[in-house]
């Protein structure tokens, strides 16, 4: 007859105070993500309903409207006219326009609009007036940024000017 010899019984050890256990692990993941979705599903809801993405309320038209924008941008092109933006003394806006061949543009029509890059507040139209050897002046208040576009025309032809000015 064999006694057969069981290990020896040992008692469980009383739990540590503070000792980090499995199911604490998963419990802190889960609230930590849980947090996280929470607050990216709220950013979310609260972006898409200050800004849908949408930048045209007409796509459809906006992009036909691109496309004649486009078609001109090739007929200035083909035009070979230059500008140039300057602004000499404070409070004028000088424009200076040339035809492919470098001669002065003197007979042109020129309506502009300085507007602020970050906001429609403070918009102002400009009208310039001849002032010669292709030269047009217009006054503006000038204090810090501001976009200027400006349309030259002739009886046939038109060409458009974009630029920032920046003026202390």
């Amino acid at each position: 007859m064999t006694l057969a010899v069981s290990p020896p019984i040992v008692p469980n050890p009383a739990p540590v105070k503070g000792e980090i256990k499995g199911w604490h692990v998963l419990v802190g993941m889960v609230v930590f993500f849980g947090i996280v979705i929470g607050v990216d599903t709220l950013f979310m809801v609260k972006a898409y309903s200050t800004f849908s993405g949408e930048v045209a309320s007409n796509p459809y038209e906006a992009g036909l409207a691109f496309n004649r924008t486009l078609a001109l941008r090739q007929r200035e092109q083909a035009l070979g006219w230059t500008a140039v933006v300057d602004t000499p003394a404070p409070g004028v806006v000088t424009l200076r326009m040339k035809d492919k061949a470098g001669k002065p543009l003197s007979s042109l029509s020129l309506v502009g609009t300085l507007e602020r890059p970050a906001t429609e507040t403070g918009r102002q139209v400009l009208n310039f007036k001849p002032v010669g050897d292709g030269r047009y002046q217009a006054s503006a208040k000038l204090d810090g940024a501001w976009d200027l576009r400006v349309t030259a025309r002739n009886s046939s032809d038109q060409f458009e000017v974009e630029t920032r000015l920046v003026a202390p």
